[in-house]
């Protein structure tokens, strides 16, 4: 059982304003806990497992936010955009306001999945290779893709501003312009330079997992989801 917390605290930490603003929410009838109006701020309740509606948004109590979002093409995984509209325009308003942050970014045209949280210490564990946590990108190559290429991936290929090498974990040819790649670093359009490192270019880059989990085959591109307890220990699970 959670520590009690006032109703007040529980939308506050949700995203859904100001304390002030939590209380006038209240008080406006507009929150409902697990489907009975709400009429006092101040009252005090176990947290876990809540499921509220706010403003007619239904919400259930997440004391940390993890997301797993299905990413278009066309969108900055950035606040402050250059060219496009950013992943954060397509979450709703509680989760920008705790702050949720990219677990690494995906370029504007690359698609699949992406990771979100506001705990810092989860986006650390996701992003440092020290954890050796795989993440597998389907790339799409300019040309057919050759058993040479792979092999020089797997072996380790240089990019020009950095002499230690870039190793693929493993790779898997699809078809013979389909490559699906599990890389366990995260530098600046890797996967990318990688390709043209062994002689191709990449047309088309998604990415299909992070650890053992997968895109969930239900999540079209553009939504999001709460990522469950069993799901989280798939995501930390590193490369044998």
């Amino acid at each position: 059982m959670a520590k009690p917390l006032t109703l007040e605290k529980i939308l506050f930490s949700q995203g859904f304003g100001t304390r002030r603003y939590c209380s006038d929410l209240v008080y406006a009838d507009l929150v409902e806990v697990n489907g009975v109006l709400a009429d006092d701020p101040e009252i005090k309740m176990d947290p876990e497992g809540l499921v509220l509606r706010v403003e007619g948004m239904d919400w259930v109590y997440h004391e940390k936010a993890y997301i797993a979002f299905n990413k278009p093409a066309n969108y900055e995984c950035s606040h402050k955009t250059k060219h496009h509209p950013s992943v954060y325009s397509l979450l709703p308003r509680p989760l920008i306001e705790r702050a949720v942050q990219c677990v690494g970014r995906l370029d504007q045209d690359t698609t699949g999945l992406l990771l979100l949280s506001d705990d810092g210490q989860f986006i650390h564990r996701m992003t440092t290779p020290k954890k050796n946590i795989g993440k597998v990108y389907e790339i799409t190559a300019a040309e057919p893709i050759t058993q040479k290429q792979i092999d020089h991936l797997l072996n380790g290929v240089v990019l020009d501003d950095d002499p230690s090498p870039c190793f693929a974990k493993a790779c898997v040819l699809m078809d013979e312009r389909r490559l699906a790649m599990t890389i366990v670093e995260g530098r600046y359009h890797q996967v990318k330079r990688m390709l043209a490192a062994v002689g191709n270019h990449v047309a088309a880059l998604h990415r299909s997992s992070i650890g053992n989990y997968g895109m969930p085959a239900d999540l079209k591109e553009g939504q999001w989801r709460w990522i469950d307890p069993h799901e989280m220990a798939l995501l930390a699970q590193p490369i044998e």
